[in-house]
């Protein structure tokens, strides 16, 4: 079973971009790609969520799968409780997961926010579903200044529950990088104790798919079905 959660340092920085570039680099590879997103918050019943941004950007190969929804922009259990919605166990999140890694050779769970944000009353968050999923975590993070401190902070809350993490992507690499962002390239590996894996140009998701598609190989490393190498990413941007 091929599994990989996808979880971030916080909100709104790039994990549904990276999301849709990992289903394109492997569909490109020949892979067949699912892509589950447990809870979905702060959309319409009938407006596109995250699932169906990466089918839109990565391409009608890939499965997309939702669980639940809710109305407000907040974290999925405080949504829950404010809209009278059920709330979601990790069990079921990992059990949906699983049936999907049946019948594809690479499932994307993408979270909601950061790794510890809550999906229910009992307080689980999406690091007990890596866990009953045997999973790794690739975290997605910003690229400037702050952060540091908060990868460093959910690479800790992994190795606390024993999970694994599987590297760093950050999540929206700026055209003109500032000092910060140039100097975090080294760093957030160091901090961390995880591999770069790749760097989404800020605005990616503004491309047309077929440029999207044909990019996307060569934001993220070969672990994730990419061709770009973090030496010579640093080399192009020295701090």
């Amino acid at each position: 079973m091929s599994v990989i959660v996808v979880s971030g340092t916080g909100t709104e920085i790039g994990k549904t971009v990276v999301t849709s570039a990992i289903a394109a680099a492997a569909l490109a590879a020949g892979r067949s790609v699912a892509v589950l997103k447990p809870a979905q918050t702060g959309v319409g019943p009938d407006e596109p969520g995250d699932a169906a941004e990466a089918v839109r950007l990565a391409g009608p190969g890939v499965t997309a799968l939702e669980l639940a929804r809710y109305p407000e922009p907040l974290a999925p259990d405080t949504a829950a409780r404010r809209s009278g919605l059920a709330t979601l166990a990790p069990s079921r999140i990992a059990e949906a997961a699983a049936e999907l890694a049946g019948s594809h050779e690479l499932v994307l769970v993408e979270g909601a926010g950061g790794l510890l944000v809550r999906f229910d009353e009992e307080g689980h968050t999406l690091a007990d579903t890596a866990r009953l999923l045997a999973a790794p975590v690739l975290v997605v993070a910003p690229a400037g200044l702050g952060t540091l401190n908060s990868t460093a902070l959910t690479a800790e809350a992994l190795t606390a529950r024993g999970l694994r993490g599987l590297g760093v992507v950050v999540g929206s690499w700026p055209d003109s990088p500032d000092l910060a962002s140039r100097c975090n390239l080294a760093d957030l590996p160091k901090v961390s104790g995880l591999p770069l894996l790749g760097a989404v140009p800020q605005g990616a998701g503004a491309l047309a798919p077929p440029a999207f598609r044909e990019a996307a190989p060569g934001w993220l490393a070969p672990p994730l079905d990419g061709t770009w190498s973090a030496e010579s990413f640093l080399t192009a941007w020295p701090s």
